[in-house]
């Protein structure tokens, strides 16, 4: 027996070899049957997410690219006039948003949704409907944000948006609306998208797959979507603000009230700068899965690789101020962010060695991917290198806000992340589409690619040092700039030919097909190269080493008789193993949701619900926001059912149970997730309090009287003691005492509870004269009140949902899903009103 209590004498039972039970397969393909017509929109498996996701993530890059001819051929010769200045500030705006929140990193979340299943030898990720909204609210928004440029309404403040210029007064248009409250939308999506990973690579990992034996991208993976729920809240919290003071005047960036406009800067660039590891890291991961196929041998270093991966996702928090070098910031400050950019750049070197010394202690097969891992490790060093330049003060102080630093970024960028995902397409092409890609021209794509960028951005060093400032639409002549002007737009159309050859390669080639693939083109010896079907693996196989395939010739065999665990289905449903987090043991049969339209639906609504805020008809938007949510509801009524089995034999009569509640559930990891993103946006808000506390002490008022704080702060306990009793009193049913409708009465009365207190909250505050649009800590004390009454409201609506259940007769005891993730969450915001009630009265000690 383990420490988890799994036998794990029971793998001896699988046979390897006899004939199998009749129907398992036939059985598989009822339940993960394919789609057809408009069946389409409502699959959810990863197998078609996967693909969708991918599809468009690679048409903003297209889009964003075209975008970037438009800018070069402005910019090839001084005084040019092909396009005015208004749209070349949108075209500047719309490309930078677009290659970094439409494409970089939605396109690295799509690959991991697609690749992560197999990889683990699951059947899907654990929320395969979340998955779904997260990609159809990313491709509706993506799409009406986009077409704000056919309308003159795009925004062109800079994909950075810096107030004051994005400030009402100097941007009184909605353009920068629909960036503040677009990509605020989008980022949303992408906070979903990795709850969804983060929970499917601890907890979905087929039996045997320790932490140790994890693939590379797998740890990538986990390490990415960790920073999205410790990143994006920043941004998310910033849009917010911003676009609170634009329509409601709250001056949280306006220094005459209290406000600063460094605040946006520090919000901004502390979801920034780890945006580019965000970026980076997963790319990293594809690259070290390829180096080792590429070599022929396992890679170096894996242990120092993974250690590197985490050190990168850690330090990089450090580094946000290695943007504000030049804002004037302490000498401390700036020495302290200096010696932080030097030190990420450590753990990326680790990475580079192992690289180079897995492909120095094998035999390089010069595919296609092989071309473009060490063209992108080259021109990924090469960036690495001016940003170790950059990192230094002095030289920042040079060199800031010239064309030096969009060399430097695109360098990054594209040598740590658009290579590989090129690299990437050609190496798993094959499990996707019946027929791979050319390599003949796939030779033609990487050196059209490799030398535009050498083209392009290799000149832009030498006109950044020459004095050109970045942000700028045309030049003076006579300035030794036209020259090399002429030669990177002229790099910019020969690496859009090389993308134009791919783009004709892929519709010439890809056929989507689950039943006959491609296969495993280059000799990969990870389980994603097993026999799969819409299903994912054929079985569940056990997993003895990082290359299973290599070591062990004959798995893939047994895996596709069906030997191992979930040959058929054990309930007749869609099913996975859920497995502990370290040691990959099987813990529970997780029942999975299949195909539903109301994942589509809730993403329009929300969609709908954003675009119609940006154009103020507020009514629609409300309408909106009402659909979303019921959608949203009755998506997950359908996923805490009642089940006819309590557990399931899972194969070679090894029996686990069925969809269990509380610490070892799924559904407590994402809560937790969810919670993490939510007490992140708290803290920041509580960040620009303190900041704006530091910046203007002198607006600051006295909070309100005790008796206040205390009924705030005691609403908030009130209502966990009667969250946990809700619990509680489900728990008895265990001893036959049946609680009927007092567990949700009791999480309804809590949920008042919390209501009531932010209303106490904000009442309070306004009896002793503070008003939100009259100072810095007016704005910031009522963002924190706002934020804690939706939270409340949120918690309003899943107690009257759990109270419908309840009335149906679907919240019965020992446990329930529902009534476990609805308490929690309303315990959570009580924690979360009682801590910043106590923050803004207490500190710092008005």
């Amino acid at each position: 027996m383990s420490e988890t209590g799994f036998d794990h004498s029971l793998y001896d039972r699988f046979p390897t070899e006899g004939p199998r039970p009749e129907g398992e397969l036939e059985e598989l393909e009822r339940i993960w049957c394919k789609p057809t017509g408009w069946q389409l929109l409502t699959a959810v498996n990863n197998n078609y997410i996967g693909i969708y996701y991918v599809g468009t993530a690679f048409l903003f890059f297209v889009l964003a690219g075209v975008l970037s001819l438009g800018m070069r051929v402005q910019l090839a010769a001084p005084m040019q006039e092909f396009l005015p200045v208004d749209t070349y500030n949108q075209f500047f705006t719309m490309h930078g948003t677009v290659m970094m929140f439409l494409f970089a990193v939605p396109m690295v979340e799509a690959i991991g949704v697609l690749l992560l299943p197999q990889m683990l030898a699951a059947r899907d990720l654990p929320f395969p409907r979340l998955s779904a909204y997260a990609f159809w609210a990313y491709f509706v928004g993506g799409l009406l944000f986009f077409c704000s440029l056919f309308v003159g309404l795009a925004p062109d403040g800079g994909w950075f948006m810096y107030p004051p210029l994005t400030s009402i007064a100097y941007s009184p248009g909605i353009n920068t609306d629909f960036w503040l409250l677009g990509i605020g939308f989008i980022e949303i999506s992408a906070i979903a998208g990795a709850i969804e990973i983060i929970v499917g690579v601890l907890r979905t990992r087929a039996p045997g797959m320790t932490l140790s034996r994890m693939p590379v991208f797998a740890w990538a993976m986990l390490v990415f979507a960790v920073m999205i729920v410790v990143a994006f809240p920043s941004v998310i919290l910033g849009t917010l603000l911003l676009e609170l003071e634009r329509a409601f005047n709250w001056p949280f960036f306006d220094p005459t009230r209290g406000g600063d406009p460094l605040l946006w800067q520090h919000l901004f660039w502390f979801f920034g700068h780890p945006e580019v590891y965000i970026i980076f890291l997963p790319a990293a991961g594809l690259m070290s899965m390829m180096v080792a196929t590429i070599a022929r041998t396992e890679l170096v270093g894996y242990r120092l690789n993974v250690l590197a991966i985490i050190a990168t996702g850690f330090i990089s928090f450090g580094v946000w101020a290695h943007h504000m070098f030049a804002t004037g910031m302490p000498r401390v400050s700036t020495g302290y962010f200096s010696a932080a950019s030097m030190a990420v750049s450590l753990p990326a070197g680790i990475q580079v060695f192992c690289w180079i010394a897995t492909l120095a202690s094998g035999k390089i097969r010069w595919s296609v991917p092989a071309l473009f891992v060490v063209g992108g490790l080259l021109v990924f060093v090469m960036g690495g290198l001016t940003g170790v330049m950059v990192g230094m003060v002095p030289f920042d102080w040079q060199a800031h806000d010239t064309y030096f630093i969009v060399a430097h970024l695109h360098y990054v960028l594209i040598g740590g992340m658009v290579l590989p995902m090129f690299g990437a397409f050609y190496y798993w092409f094959g499990m996707t589409s019946a027929r791979p890609l050319s390599e003949r021209v796939g030779r033609w794509v990487f050196w059209l690619i490799f030398a535009g960028i050498h083209v392009t951005f290799l000149p832009m060093h030498l006109t950044g040092l020459m004095g050109m400032p970045r942000r700028v639409y045309t030049y003076l002549p006579d300035r030794g700039l036209d020259l090399l002007n002429l030669v990177s737009t002229v790099g910019a159309f020969v690496i859009a030919a090389g993308v134009l050859l791919f783009i004709v390669d892929l519709f010439r080639n890809f056929r989507f097909s689950a039943e006959e693939e491609a296969g495993n083109v280059y000799g990969g010896g990870t389980l994603e190269w097993l026999p799969t079907g819409l299903y994912s693996t054929r079985s569940i196989p056990l997993v003895n080493s990082r290359e299973p395939l290599w070591h062990d010739p004959g798995l893939a065999r047994r895996v596709e008789e069906g030997r191992y665990f979930l040959p058929g289905s054990a309930t007749g449903l869609r099913e996975t193993l859920i497995t502990s987090p370290i040691n990959a043991e099987p813990q529970y049969l997780q029942i999975m949701p299949g195909p539903s339209p109301w994942p589509l639906a809730a993403a329009v609504g929300t969609a709908l619900h954003f675009l119609s805020l940006t154009v103020q008809a507020y009514g629609f938007s409300l309408f909106c926001g009402v659909v979303a949510i019921a959608c949203v509801l009755r998506w997950l009524w359908e996923t805490d059912r009642p089940l006819k089995h309590e557990e399931a034999d899972v194969g070679a009569g090894i029996v686990l149970p069925v969809a269990i509640t509380g610490p070892s559930s799924h559904g407590w990891w994402a809560l937790n997730t969810l919670m993490v993103v939510m007490g992140m946006i708290a803290f920041m808000a509580v960040f620009g309090y303190l900041y704006l506390y530091g910046i203007h002490p002198e607006v600051w008022i006295a909070p309100p009287p005790l008796w206040q704080t205390a009924l705030v702060t005691g609403s908030a306990v009130a209502a966990f003691l009667l969250a946990r009793g809700s619990r509680m009193m489900l728990a008895r049913s265990a001893k036959g005492v049946f609680p009927g409708q007092g567990p949700w009465l009791l999480g309804a009365v809590a949920s008042a509870a919390l209501a009531a207190g932010a209303w106490l909250d904000w009442s309070g505050w306004s009896d002793v004269g503070l008003e939100p649009s009259a100072t810095g800590q007016g704005a910031t004390v009522f963002a924190l009140v706002a934020f804690q009454g939706v939270c409340a409201a949120i918690a309003v609506i899943m107690a009257l949902y759990l109270g419908y259940r309840s009335g149906r007769g679907l919240v019965s005891g020992p446990a329930n899903v529902t009534l476990d993730i609805v308490t929690r969450f309303i315990g959570y915001v009580a924690v979360q009103g009682f801590a910043t009630a106590l923050i803004v009265r207490f500190v710092p000690g008005a």
